[in-house]
């Protein structure tokens, strides 16, 4: 015998009563000729609630009642025999107390001086079990919320070489692609192939994004379903995460987004139908105004001058000793007076003929009639002597002038106003900026907000935009801006 199996053998007594008493498994020796225990370890007497005494006089079957005495020595005997180095067996022991456990056991023979005996060495699964029984039923809940989510529910692994494959692909796979899963899985450049061309270049950015910021992935795409002859629009989510030598799996959903983008395209072109209709109707407007104000200067203005010219030559035919009819024939003609100036007033307003002499003419006309009426400074510049601009669109910009400061009229409570016109060679921008009490976005969007909402259609129909916003020492900046590609021609233009 070699030296050092020697002093391993004289160990033997120093380490054995510790590596027993130490152990977490239940260790049991069991006589094979008697089957009583012959020892068992403090782990097997603290889970059984029994005393050592107490299970030197009990057979196994009496705390695994699940094993029957001739299984017992059905095992032993395989083992004696040398079938098989060591069994296993899974039951259940039975405490003092009538309360059950899950144990596995390894079984050892050994053929001692004082007789055969097995050697049991177990450990309790319970925890393994209620793991185990807490992952199904985590698994039948995945694979219930998976059957029942609309769309498709995958991993996608890129590799660090460059390779990609779907690990998990859902029953919902053939539905919303029109090919098997495991189509997808035995050729996974199939689903790029489904993407349209012009569509893929986003679908690899937006990956690429998402790898490089380690961001959830988002893309919209159309792709081309062979089985159905048709394009649908597919929503792509996912959450990417790092694996080993730098490949990267995204575990998300796809859903066909087909109807919402056929909704949103349908409000789109609603929205563009309204624009036009809005658009017409204020031509149409514009238009009417021009005519009703025309025909009331022309014929009801001069009628108005026929009569003034008729009374004062009347009044010079009078007779001079009759002050009642001359108190009279005084008062008709003043009144002719205020009639006339009524007649060009409403005139005015209905289109004012300072549009004639254009854009910045009209402004600043219309800023100084604003401090006359309603006796707030309103001060204005221009980039240019003169902007000259189509007549629609001009006529477009100084109704939102005029709807811009009968709002600081009414809800403003300013002390100045301040407007600025700017030509640029990219856009127009006009801006009123007052220093009253603001506007709250609530206000902004209230349903009964007309003159907002039709200052927003107003120059939405010239191709423009018109925001709201907080001045920087409070009140309130209304800006207009017209992209000149938006615009016309100027008239200067249509005239060469």
């Amino acid at each position: 015998m070699k030296p050092e199996a020697n002093i391993i053998n004289k160990m033997h007594a120093e380490w054995l009563p510790t590596i027993l008493r130490g152990s977490f498994s239940e260790i049991y020796v069991l006589n094979c000729d008697t089957l009583r225990f012959e020892y068992v370890n403090p782990t097997a007497t603290n889970n059984l609630q029994y005393s050592t005494a107490e299970l030197a006089e009990m057979a196994p079957t009496e705390i695994a009642k699940g094993v029957t005495n001739e299984a017992y020595l059905q095992c032993f005997e395989e083992l004696r025999d040398g079938k098989q180095p060591s069994a296993a067996i899974n039951t259940v022991h039975t405490r003092k107390d009538g309360s059950t456990y899950p144990i596995e056991f390894q079984l050892f023979y050994l053929a001692s001086d004082t007789g055969p005996v097995i050697i049991a060495i177990g450990n309790d699964v319970s925890s393994r079990d209620k793991s185990d029984k807490a992952l199904r039923a985590s698994e039948s809940r995945l694979s219930a919320m998976v059957s029942n989510t609309p769309g498709l529910v995958y991993q996608f692994l890129l590799s660090g070489g460059g390779q990609f494959s779907y690990p998990y692909l859902s029953d919902g796979c053939e539905a919303l692609l029109g090919i098997t899963a495991e189509e997808l899985r035995a050729d996974p450049a199939m689903f790029v192939e489904l993407i349209l061309p012009e569509d893929r270049q986003s679908y690899r950015a937006t990956m690429l994004t998402s790898i490089e910021q380690m961001s959830n992935w988002n893309w919209e795409g159309r792709i081309w379903i062979e089985k159905w002859k048709d394009v649908k629009w597919i929503n792509l989510r996912a959450t990417p995460r790092t694996l080993e030598e730098q490949a990267v799996q995204w575990e998300g959903i796809m859903t066909n987004i087909t109807a919402s983008k056929q909704e949103q395209e349908e409000i789109v072109r609603s929205r563009a139908q309204l624009a036009e209709l809005s658009a017409h109707i204020n031509t149409v407007k514009e238009k009417e105004r021009t005519h009703i104000a025309r025909e009331i200067h022309d014929d009801l203005g001069g009628n108005l001058t026929a009569i003034k010219m008729a009374l004062a030559m009347l009044t010079r035919r009078m007779p001079g000793d009759n002050p009642e009819l001359i108190e009279k024939a005084d008062y008709v003609e003043s009144l002719v007076d205020r009639t006339i100036e009524t007649v060009h007033r409403i005139a005015g307003n209905l289109r004012p003929g300072i549009l004639d002499f254009g854009l910045v003419a009209a402004i600043d006309w219309q800023a100084k009639e604003f401090e006359k009426q309603v006796g707030i400074p309103c001060k204005f510049s221009s980039s240019l002597p003169d902007i000259d601009l189509d007549l629609d669109h001009a006529t477009a910009l100084f109704r939102i002038f005029q709807e811009a400061l009968t709002n600081i009229a009414k809800h403003a409570k300013a002390s100045v106003v301040d407007v600025n016109l700017i030509h640029t060679n990219q856009y127009v921008r006009l801006e009123i900026i007052d220093n009253g009490l603001g506007i709250k976005m609530a206000d902004r969007t209230k349903t009964k907000s007309f003159g907002i909402r039709g200052m927003v259609e107003r120059s939405i129909a010239m191709g423009g935009s018109l925001s709201v916003s907080t001045a920087p020492k409070g009140g309130t900046i209304v800006a207009i801006n017209v992209p000149l590609l938006a615009l016309p021609h100027t008239r200067e233009q249509n005239q060469h």
